[in-house]
C-alpha cells in the first residue's frame, strides 16, 4: 500500500535533499501521530505545495510531532494543459461530490458557479462557509489520492463574471485555451476535441435545471463550446470528474 501523504508548510521541501530532517507537526503532526499512531521507522510521503514530494522515514516522535529524515525528494513538473472544472452549485452535497472526484483526477482548479438554475443559493456568510468547505474537500481528497498540490479553489462566479473572467484570459499561453460546456443535445463528443499545449481548460457542468440558454450564448460569446460525454445524461456530481477522465485519458494517463 502507497505510503500515506502529509503536508508541510509552502516550500519547506525547496532546498531540502537526501539526509534533511524535517519536522511534521500541527494538525498534520496530530493526526500522522496521535490519529494514525505512526511510529519510528514508518515511511511516509512529504508535500510543501509547490509540487515537490518527499519520501521519508520517522525517525522521532513527540506529542504531536514527527521527525522525518528524507531519502528522496522529487519535483512533479506537470505538462500539458490545466485543467479547471467550473462547478454550478447543487443541492444534496452533490457539488460538493464533484469538487473531491475531481481533486482526485488531477483537476488543477475548481471554480463554484452560481448558475441562473441552480437551486442552492451562496449568499453573505454561506458564501465564505461554503467555499472554506470546497476548500478543505479539495485538501482531504489531495491527500487521499498522494497528490502533491491541492487544486485553487475560488469563487462563486456569476455567468457574467465568468464571461468576464474568460474574455480577459482568453486565448494562450497562461490564459483560458479552450472552453467546453457539458450539455446533453451537443452534437460534438469530447472525446474527439484537440487538447492544447498550454493554458487553461475549462470544464463547465451545468445545474440539475440545466443551463440557460442566455448562460450558453454569454458562455458561447467569449469561445465556449458546448460537447457532449456519451448518449445519458449525468448528474453534477458525476459529469465533472467524467470529463475529466476523458481528458486525462488524452495525455495524462499515457
Amino acid at each position: 500500500m502507497t505510503a500515506a501523504l502529509y503536508r508541510l508548510p509552502d516550500g519547506v521541501l525547496r532546498d531540502a535533499g537526501e539526509g534533511t530532517v524535517v519536522v511534521l507537526d500541527g494538525d498534520e503532526g496530530h493526526h500522522a501521530v496521535t490519529v494514525k499512531r505512526s511510529g519510528v521507522g514508518e515511511e511516509i510521503l512529504l508535500a510543501d505545495g509547490t509540487g515537490s514530494i518527499g519520501r521519508g522515514v520517522i525517525v522521532a516522535v513527540g506529542p504531536g510531532t514527527a521527525e522525518v529524515r528524507l531519502t528522496a525528494v522529487e519535483q512533479s513538473a506537470p505538462t500539458g494543459p490545466r485543467f479547471v472544472l467550473v462547478q454550478a452549485l447543487a443541492k444534496g452535497g452533490r457539488d460538493e461530490q464533484a469538487v473531491e472526484a475531481a481533486t482526485e483526477l488531477g483537476v488543477d482548479g475548481v471554480i463554484a458557479w452560481q448558475a441562473r438554475r441552480c437551486i442552492v443559493r451562496w449568499k453573505a456568510e454561506r458564501a465564505a462557509r461554503s467555499l472554506e468547505k470546497w476548500r478543505a474537500l479539495a485538501t482531504a481528497a489531495a491527500k487521499q489520492s498522494r497528490r502533491p498540490t491541492v487544486p485553487e479553489v475560488d469563487g462563486p462566479c456569476s455567468t457574467a463574471e465568468l464571461a468576464r473572467r474568460l474574455a480577459a484570459t482568453g486565448g494562450g499561453e497562461g490564459g483560458v485555451a479552450a472552453v467546453y460546456v457539458l450539455h446533453e443535445d451537443a452534437d460534438h463528443p469530447l472525446a474527439a476535441v484537440a487538447l492544447p499545449a498550454t493554458g487553461d481548460v475549462w470544464l463547465v457542468v451545468g445545474p440539475e435545471g440545466g443551463i440557460a440558454p442566455e448562460e450558453l450564448d454569454a458562455l458561447a460569446s467569449v469561445g465556449a463550446r458546448t460537447v457532449r460525454l456519451g448518449s445519458t445524461v449525468l448528474r453534477s456530481s458525476s459529469a465533472g470528474p467524467a470529463a475529466l477522465a476523458v481528458l486525462n485519458a488524452m495525455g495524462r494517463w499515457r
